[in-house]
């Protein structure tokens, strides 16, 4: 089923705004109280202690039936329900840290109990689950072997299939799938691996209204949620107290909290019985979750399900490490790039143009359909462009002053700015220098389907507030949208400023570049390098450390003698631009004179710096053509570390030295 939508969409889905039920029912979810429902869930007990007496002030009423005891408990000291040696232990676990000993193990008559110990609200709570009479075929041994392979996966796609798959034989549960946050609050299915039989969920998104936000805030405070049967009603707690129980007591730490009767209707109407859901936390955000459903009944002990949570922390963690190489990776390409346009532009005539029609554009950096800048008061197009440009800045300058302005829904987001959107559904303005220069990117408007879990219409519910009854892949096709610009905000903001660093050496004097600068291939001489590294080492602000890359061309006298000084030129202006391509943008790159470069780095460690250095070397030894002549160059590098006492002369003969030493290395291997 599908339908169409015009409307604006999520900064990288493309969900629409969230209709008038949606909100009714986000709303309706805001004002449920799950942290203090009032019961627990039927398959376990519950006890709230006083912290000084160790007596029952508040129990769950099934209690009696689940420990087997004559009498209940309400009004009884811990010692007379399960033994002076229990209690001893509980208050042990009270004063030292609860979740570290968790579960104790209890047994009155012949039932046995795992025993879940925290505190809240002045009372000690004590949760009893029965031990399972069935042994679990999950194992601590099995669920570390999984963790293990999981290291193994190499693309975060891999990784969130390998965890579904892997978690799915591994708990025996007939569905797990792998979700992901967007920013918007709604979700998307990204791995399910399922029975034989049943429908697929992979790739689909589902509403905000799914897991509301006081239900993500519970899953950061509370790593797991284990739902144990759907067919069971709850059990109330009872107190002698005045006092309301859901009013006095907070469940959002405990195991047996009872499930919201929206949720449990959810479940029902997937055809789950049972569920276990684990956090997938970084930085204190819940970026995702896993989930685990079953048809039948199904419970996973106490002490797995903690296995389980550090299992979903770590493909967690392993997912942000995947998506930040992955970044990093397209950084890279893009700064080189950047890199590649910085170059070509300190020769170029009309820098306008230059941008936007030479052999490397802004395009190359920041893709995109059509392109406008202004540089100097001169502009210059390309490609898809509105002709109400000069509204457009004027708006961006209005709303956003000094800050990028970006939309993929001009349209929509601005209706003011509807006659653009005829054009150009995504727009992106960000100035250069605060003197009415700009760069302006603009994409055109693309089809975009997004499949859902289940019909999002109201035909597809009871009421406006009660969940979905069927959840087969429904197709929303989105219009009056563009690609969304992500990560291009921040590299279009970088070469904002790498263009107001190429006006400003522009507007640099001959006297004082002949003087800063090195003639022949435009880098910093050593004169700059000496006061760059003064500076550097006298900054407070200079928090990580500080190294000298001593760079130095392996037989280049000979390329002299053979072919010419135009032909060396020729190559130490090539090999300046390499070592610049090879190194980062706030990295200083300088000629020291002859075949020696240096480069000036602040880098987090040794490794970093080594990296740099490999770099350069392999960037230097790719394959040189120079009219007819073609060249294979090395280079040695040699790498020292400042320290505050250090004199920038003592640092840079230090890198010299290291320097002839690698030289020195590189000949004996030679010689081998």
């Amino acid at each position: 089923m599908s339908a169409t939508i015009a409307g604006h969409v999520s900064a990288e889905t493309g969900r629409t705004i969230a209709d008038a039920a949606e909100l009714l029912r986000l709303e309706q979810c805001a004002q449920e109280p799950i942290r203090t429902p009032g019961s627990i869930q039927p398959h376990g007990a519950l006890m709230a202690l006083d912290p000084l007496t160790f007596v029952v002030r508040i129990a769950s009423s099934n209690c009696q039936e689940i420990m087997g005891t004559a009498s209940a408990v309400l009004g009884l000291s811990l010692t007379e329900i399960a033994g002076a040696a229990f209690e001893r232990e509980v208050r042990a676990s009270v004063a030292a840290a609860p979740a570290e000993l968790n579960p104790l193990s209890l047994a009155i008559g012949e039932r046995s109990f795992d025993a879940i110990v925290h505190t809240v609200d002045g009372f000690v709570i004590v949760e009893l689950e029965p031990v399972l009479s069935t042994p679990s075929t999950l194992s601590t041994s099995a669920l570390n072997a999984l963790i293990h392979r999981l290291t193994l996966s190499k693309a975060v796609r891999d990784l969130r299939a390998d965890t579904a798959a892997g978690l799915r034989k591994l708990t025996g549960f007939d569905r797990v799938m792998v979700y992901h946050f967007h920013p918007d609050g709604h979700g998307e299915i990204l791995a399910d691996d399922h029975a034989d039989g049943m429908e697929s969920y992979g790739g689909l998104h589902f509403p905000a209204s799914d897991i509301p936000a006081q239900a993500r805030e519970l899953y950061l405070t509370k790593l797991s949620r284990a739902i144990v049967g759907t067919s069971r009603s709850s059990v109330e707690l009872v107190t002698d107290a005045d006092e309301p129980v859901q009013f006095r007591l907070d469940l959002s730490n405990a195991e047996l909290r009872s499930v919201s009767p929206h949720h449990l209707q959810f479940m029902s109407n997937m055809g789950q019985e049972s569920t276990l859901s684990i956090s997938m936390v970084r930085h204190g955000q819940l970026i995702g979750m896993i989930t685990c459903a079953h048809r039948g009944v199904l419970r996973i002990p106490f002490l797995l399900r903690s296995g389980l949570e550090v299992l979903a922390n770590h493909v967690a963690l392993q997912l942000s490490a995947l998506e930040r190489v992955a970044q990093l990776t397209r950084q890279v390409a893009i700064r080189s790039t950047r890199s590649q346009l910085m170059s070509e532009l300190a020769a170029a005539g009309d820098l306008a143009e230059s941008l936007v029609r030479g052999r490397v554009t802004v395009r190359d950096v920041i893709s995109a359909d059509g392109v406008s800048v202004r540089i100097g008061g001169v502009s210059a197009t390309a490609g898809d462009v509105p002709d109400e440009i000069e509204h457009l800045i004027a708006h961006a300058e209005r709303t956003s002053p000094g800050e990028p302005f970006a939309s993929d829904a001009i349209a929509v987001e601005h209706p003011d700015l509807a006659a653009i959107g005829a054009t150009s559904a995504g727009v992106f303005v960000v100035s250069i220098g605060g003197n009415g220069d700009y760069l302006a990117f603009f994409r055109n408007e693309i089809l975009r389907n997004v499949h859902w879990l289940g019909d999002q219409s109201s035909t597809n519910r009871e009421t406006v507030l009660s969940p979905r009854t069927s959840f087969s892949s429904w197709t929303d096709s989105v219009t009056d949208t563009a690609e969304p610009w992500g990560e291009l905000v921040l590299e279009a903001v970088e070469l904002a400023r790498d263009l107001e660093g190429a006006l400003l050496r522009r507007a640099e004097s001959n006297l004082a570049r002949l003087a800063l600068f090195d003639a022949l291939t435009g880098l910093p001489n050593r004169r700059n390098l000496i006061a760059q590294l003064e500076l550097a080492l006298s900054s407070e602000s200079t928090a990580n450390q500080l190294s000298l890359l001593f760079i130095d061309l392996d037989g280049f006298k000979g390329v002299n003698d053979t072919y010419g000084h135009d032909v060396g030129d020729s190559l130490l202006t090539l090999v300046g631009q390499r070592i610049v391509s090879a190194t980062r943008a706030d990295d200083l790159v300088a000629r020291l004179g002859g075949d020696e470069f240096v480069v000036l780095c602040e880098l987090s460690g040794d490794e970093e710096s080594e990296a740099i250095a490999a770099r350069v070397r392999r960037s230097i030894a790719a394959p040189i053509t120079i009219g007819s002549v073609s060249l294979a160059m090395t280079a040695s590098v040699g790498t020292t570390v400042a320290s505050r006492d250090t004199e920038a002369s003592e640092m840079l003969q230090r890198a010299d030295v290291e320097m002839y030493r690698a030289k020195a290395r590189r000949r004996q291997r030679a010689g081998d």
